[in-house]
């Protein structure tokens, strides 16, 4: 470890220019001498949670019975090749399979409400509370578990949190069945009345990470001029790398490099969609890719940067929106999500669905080997983050809520064990699993989330 000043540097430093303000990674540098004030560093865990609706193939009859998703094999003992997860196999370290578990605060509890799974269940994912049906304001769910941990363990950093999404958003008033479309484009709840917007266009996402500080004229010429963001830096970049050992300016540059990267990359895409040529996307952001795959890892990339600079420590990711009939060529099949997932339990089509599952399982690993390749002191983002990954849904085919997909991945600061697949016993919520999920996260004061019955050991 090298550091050439006798005093450590602050967590919280920033490299401020026009209209740009970026903070830095963890160095060598900021850690306080020994003994020194401030020595116990705190360390919460990062906290990933993503949602992606329809259910999975493998939640099915047809599904269950071939094992499209959950694998036959419990413990440390099962076999991924014939799932939709088998894209995680080399990452099962890192892997916790929860299976079996329902989600029912998303089925209807009224007649009138019979019909609305798609416009209820995101709201219910991270909440696993029962929305008020209505198209007016008087919307209520309840608070979103990526909510409870960022108010108790997000307040230190200059974001506390940050909601991202994939798909359009119709933002205000109804979308069916008697439901209020804030109930489909979010996920994330501050209160059981406060939904929060999620960021589609990852120049949003980018500008409010590094785009803040200056003025609103200074940050609206930045925005416009073509050069990188670091150019309003570089005084002060050279600056600090004359007061860093070797390894810390080695590991500034390819943070630096990491941002430039991902600004070249948002910068192609937005002259790419300002060409005049046609989109697949009409009427999307210019700063959205028409590519599914392309925008997710630019998302993705966005959120490493993020907990590597500790500006957030939590995310919410909307990967998808419920009744899209969105294609995803990438998969291999060309039918629209939304259609493809009302397969019959017809065993061809729901082998197609399931390819689709795969797909987007398949973009997870772009995620974990970002984390894995990030080290902050002597262990990496990887082992620092728990990622939450499942649906609200089961069986989309029939709209059913039982047995519903739910991973969990990363290490989660020693509290994950991994390389496991835990099966629950029928009839178990989802919300017992997330109430172990958060006392493992350092919340344990919390009795009871949604409808748990108690806790899911994981």
């Amino acid at each position: 470890m090298a550091i050439l000043t006798r005093q450590a540097l602050p967590r919280r430093t920033f490299l401020k220019g026009m209209g740009a303000m970026v903070a830095l990674p963890y160095l060598d540098a900021m850690v306080p001498v020994r003994g020194g004030a401030g020595a116990a560093v705190a360390d919460p865990t990062r906290l990933l949670c993503m949602e992606m609706v329809h259910g999975a193939a493998g939640c099915s009859p047809f599904g269950l019975e071939e094992h499209l998703w959950a694998p036959a094999g419990t413990g440390s003992a099962f076999d991924l090749g014939a799932t939709s997860l088998s894209p995680l196999e080399s990452w099962r370290k890192y892997l916790t399979i929860v299976s079996n578990t329902d989600v029912r605060m998303a089925e209807a509890y009224k007649s009138e409400e019979i019909g609305g799974d798609h416009f209820r269940s995101s709201a219910v994912f991270l909440t696993q509370a029962h929305p008020t049906q209505t198209e007016g304001s008087n919307i209520f769910v309840g608070s979103s578990l990526d909510q409870m941990y960022a108010n108790q363990f997000g307040q230190g950093t200059p974001i506390p949190s940050m909601q991202l999404c994939i798909e359009p958003l119709d933002r205000a008033g109804g979308c069916a069945y008697g439901y209020s479309c804030v109930y489909t484009d979010s996920i994330s709840w501050a209160s059981p009345t406060e939904p929060l917007p999620m960021i589609r266009d990852p120049r949003v996402a980018f500008e409010q990470l590094f785009g803040t500080g200056g003025t609103a004229a200074e940050r609206a010429a930045r925005t416009r001029s073509t050069s990188s963001i670091l150019d309003w830096i570089t005084g002060r970049v050279a600056q600090l790398k004359r007061e860093l050992g070797a390894s810390d300016r080695e590991r500034m540059d390819q943070y630096l490099e990491n941002i430039r990267e991902i600004e070249r990359r948002i910068q192609q895409v937005e002259a790419r969609n300002s060409s005049g040529e046609a989109r697949e996307l009409a009427g999307a952001p210019t700063g959205v890719p028409d590519s599914f795959g392309e925008h997710v890892k630019i998302m993705f990339d966005l959120q490493v940067l993020a907990l590597q600079s500790d500006m957030t420590r939590v995310f919410s990711f909307k990967m998808g929106r419920d009744a899209s009939a969105r294609v995803y060529p990438e998969s291999g099949v060309m039918a629209g999500f939304h259609p493809a997932s009302h397969h019959g339990n017809n065993p061809a089509r729901v082998k197609e669905f399931a390819e689709i599952n795969r797909y987007h399982v398949g973009l997870l690993p772009y995620l974990l080997e970002k984390l894995s390749t990030t080290m902050e002191g002597d262990k990496s983002l990887l082992d620092k983050t728990t990622i939450v990954y499942g649906s609200p849904m089961s069986d989309s085919n029939t709209h059913n809520h039982r047995r519903c997909p739910l991973i969990l991945l990363g290490g989660g600061n020693g509290k994950l064990a991994g390389n496991v697949h835990l099966k629950a016993p029928d009839g178990t919520p989802m919300s017992n699993a997330m109430l172990s999920l958060m006392h493992s996260l350092g919340m344990d004061d919390m009795q009871s989330f949604g409808d748990s019955t108690g806790e899911f050991t994981l």
